[in-house]
């Protein structure tokens, strides 16, 4: 149980991490690895059992990244507190899926709105029209509610289309018509499906793909996909966006193959045949993530997620690690390591 001091130091780190900055990032990651390594059950135990003192953590490079597969096995919280949401992770059949548990929807909002001004105009300017049919299908889904919430602060005609794929055309001529600004966000086998109705002119605006396939299509390197989607839409560029159930924060790439990480995250990667190894600057690894919305999880996950990472820390996603499950926002395979 958390005592005053605790909880004021709980709302101090909220404070800092929504105005984190690339020049505070350090030093706010390491207070939330102090609070987290104090008053998380499971991180706790885990350090332990690597003989890591918290005390001698000085440095990000020191700090140890909890496996992403716990969150399917535990429920992952930093102190004692009810959850005002679960988040769920698609899955096959049969399948256990991750659960992450939510603390604060308004703190998830606001990172997750956070780092999409970072890097894009005002939510207002556009029109956003989802296709998210796996995600629609099934209760739980982090990127739906961050959807919908975008949709509150954009253009009135934003909505989301299950399999109505005709009137999305339809919504899409008419904001074209009139000049307004269109965001058309969707899985990658549902972007696909609506491209193959018959080219659509998207030039000018903003095409993401959040990635995936979930069975409906072979999987395809993002180059694939993007040089399809592209024929599809008449655009130059095709976006990314690159999330997960057991994130707060989001990736973001405007068509270059590299993705810029919202203000309260960090990408590193890690050697695949010594977990505690950092790669260098644009070496392939497995991603190491530090995310700081999710100061009441745990902020040091290690994913499943294979990638290199740049000086300028910027980063790619080129795959799974081999055994991992196929699921996630942002699964492409075959790409060249």
């Amino acid at each position: 149980m958390l005592d005053l001091l605790d909880m004021e130091r709980r709302l101090q780190l909220k404070n800092d991490i929504l105005q984190t900055t690339a020049a505070s990032f350090k030093q706010t990651a390491l207070d939330v690895f102090q609070y987290q390594a104090t008053h998380n059950p499971l991180y706790a135990e885990f350090l332990s059992l690597l003989e890591v003192s918290p005390k001698k953590i000085s440095d990000l490079s020191q700090i140890p990244f909890l496996p992403i597969s716990l969150f399917k096995n535990y429920q992952i919280q930093t102190g004692e507190w009810s959850p005002q949401a679960v988040f769920t992770s698609s899955g096959t059949t049969g399948a256990q899926t991750s659960r992450h548990l939510v603390r604060d929807l308004d703190f998830y909002r606001a990172i997750s709105l956070r780092g999409f001004h970072t890097f894009y105009p005002p939510l207002s300017n556009f029109c956003i029209l989802a296709l998210l049919p796996s995600y629609l299908e099934r209760q739980g889904s982090s990127l739906v509610f961050m959807v919908q919430e975008f949709m509150k602060m954009a253009d009135p005609r934003s909505d989301f289309f299950l399999d109505d794929m005709e009137a999305l055309r339809a919504r899409v001529l008419e904001c074209r018509k009139e000049g307004i600004p269109i965001l058309l966000i969707g899985v990658s086998f549902a972007l696909l499906d609506l491209g193959e109705m018959g080219a659509l002119d998207l030039r000018g605006e903003v095409v993401m793909e959040t990635g995936g396939m979930k069975g409906r299509r072979r999987e395809l390197t993002r180059k694939e996909l993007h040089d399809q989607l592209k024929r599809a839409f008449l655009g130059e560029h095709i976006h990314s966006e690159y999330g997960m159930t057991e994130l707060m924060s989001q990736g973001w790439s405007q068509g270059d193959g590299r993705f810029l990480a919202s203000p309260s995250m960090q990408v590193r990667t890690r050697e695949l045949t010594d977990p505690f190894s950092e790669t260098a600057f644009g070496r392939p690894g497995a991603l190491n993530i530090i995310d700081l919305g999710n100061l009441d999880t745990i902020a040091f996950v290690a994913t499943d997620d294979l990638g290199r990472v740049y000086e300028d820390g910027s980063f790619e996603v080129l795959g799974r690690l081999d055994g991992s499950d196929i699921r996630g926002c942002n699964l492409l395979v075959g790409e060249e390591v």
